[in-house]
């Protein structure tokens, strides 16, 4: 099995047996965090970031400069020759002159699948409007990894935005890749699962429980993931902070959490997770972010072939 020029454009594009050796890569990295290595020495990583990013930018830049590599690209698009009216294949077909490898964001969903299709080089998705975020669904399977040991066996939380959050989506179908996965859905009605992922995860016989209030079934739980509320997304002001207000983890809910479980967030967070959790030990959402670095390590070495 090899990952070598592999694009990376969704989660469903990968196997458990591929998801378990970037994962076993990516434990391997760490050691190289502080040190570095010279694996991709003489590489060139084109990071095309056509909306906003901070750790998903930052982690790409830093995972290939700690490889020995080196980085080419923008972080504003309106600094480019987009402004001047060029399409998405055009840059994409001069990145891949210019490089070895692409990541590209992008606020249109299909556009990774589009670079990839333009590209001659490999492409990463780093994200493609509210469709997929493949590295974030990795670097969250490495957290849980990291944190509790395994993934198979645990329960699972998706709370907060499940309606429109293109991560829980992601992290949904890679849990149903593992054994004996409990997963629990936890929103508003407003922002419920979409029915298509609960459908393709019924099809896989992933036992899911829908809630709607966090205190009831947080006991139970292993892992919460918590997400954003998207303000945009609501009609009236009034409407938004009423579902707001049922999506906040404080210590009060944290107190019927589990000794052992961990709260992770994809970040950035507004207000669903108070300050006053940071200091909780089972607050991993800041070590998750960490992760990103060796995770996008190994998938970079093992996408270039690199690494066996």
């Amino acid at each position: 099995m090899s990952l070598k020029g592999k694009n990376v454009i969704s989660i469903e594009d990968f196997s458990r047996e591929e998801i378990n050796e970037i994962l076993s890569v990516s434990e391997k990295m760490i050691s190289h965090i502080k040190s570095g290595t010279s694996i991709c020495k003489g590489k060139i990583l084109a990071t095309l970031f056509f909306e906003p990013s901070t750790r998903t930018r930052m982690s790409f830049e830093s995972a290939m400069l700690r490889l020995d590599g080196n980085v080419v690209g923008f972080a504003d698009a309106k600094a480019t020759s987009v402004k001047k009216g060029e399409i998405l294949t055009d840059t994409i077909r001069m990145a891949a002159a210019y490089s070895d490898i692409i990541t590209v964001r992008h606020p249109s969903e299909g556009a990774a699948r589009v670079s990839a299709n333009a590209s001659n080089v490999p492409v990463i998705n780093a994200g493609d409007g509210g469709h997929q975020h493949p590295t974030q669904t990795l670097l969250d399977l490495f957290t849980i990894t990291k944190e509790m040991g395994k993934i198979d066996g645990l329960k699972i939380g998706l709370f907060g935005d499940l309606k429109y959050g293109r991560t829980v989506h992601s992290l949904a179908h890679a849990l149903s890749l593992f054994d004996n996965v409990k997963i629990y859905c936890i929103s508003p009605e407003q922002l419920r699962m979409p029915k298509y992922v609960l459908k393709s995860l019924a099809e896989k016989n992933i036992l899911v429980t829908e809630e709607n209030k966090i205190e009831k079934i947080i006991p139970e739980l292993d892992v919460v993931y918590a997400t954003r509320i998207q303000k945009e997304r609501f009609g009236s002001e009034k409407e938004y902070l009423d579902v707001k207000s049922s999506t906040i983890i404080d210590k009060k809910v944290m107190s019927l959490a589990k000794k052992e479980m961990i709260l992770m967030h994809p970040l950035p967070r507004v207000d669903e997770i108070s300050y006053e959790i940071d200091s909780d030990p089972r607050a991993a959402y800041f070590k998750q972010a960490a992760y990103g670095v060796p995770t996008r390590m190994a998938l970079i070495a093992l996408v270039l072939g690199l690494i066996k």
